[in-house]
């Protein structure tokens, strides 16, 4: 099973269970503290406390390498982090996965001002969306900016884009 079946297969045990279901025992903790990490994917992510990337993929400790920030945006620091994740520990899938209701994303939307570092992020997404005024359309404008970021910065590892479903807690895998 390669890495994105993997996520598919572990987003639909996630669906049907009522208890997350990634290992996150004592011996997974003390296997990865003396063997290190070995994540079989990068996920980028929203910093929204509904979006839990391990739980929605029933992923446990040491299994996903996950980038958060509002909006799913990247800054040096995000793709320093996806470099590190493929070069250094071997990651060769990673997802930029969106999600209904982002609320940088509702924010862009209102092409209101927004000053700060925050307002930084709004910019962004604003550029990623243009003139969109649909917010799923939206989310969707924003993750492939982000993709297009990411390959342009030359990874190399698979780019597939996502959208999850606050809802439905179903995860629609744009391309891959």
């Amino acid at each position: 099973m390669n890495e994105l079946e993997r996520l598919i297969n572990g987003n639909r045990e996630y669906l049907a269970a009522k208890t997350p279901s990634g290992n996150v025992s004592p011996e997974i903790r003390e296997f990865t503290s003396k063997n290190g990490q070995a994540p079989y994917a990068v996920i980028i992510t929203c910093s929204d406390s509904r979006v839990i990337p391990e739980a929605i993929f029933s992923a446990g400790i040491g299994e996903l390498f996950v980038i958060r920030s509002a909006g799913f945006t990247l800054d040096d620091a995000a793709l320093g982090s996806i470099e590190y994740a493929v070069e250094h520990l071997g990651v060769k899938l990673v997802v930029v996965m969106g999600h209904t209701q982002c609320g940088a994303v509702e924010t862009a939307l209102k092409h209101e001002h927004v000053s700060g570092k925050l307002g930084a992020i709004i910019r962004e997404i604003s550029c990623a969306i243009k003139s969109e005024t649909d917010p799923y359309l939206a989310v969707k404008l924003n993750v492939r900016n982000s993709c297009e970021v990411i390959e342009n910065a030359k990874v190399p590892a698979k780019i597939v884009g996502a959208i999850y479903h606050i809802d439905s807690g179903s995860v629609e895998f744009l391309n891959g």
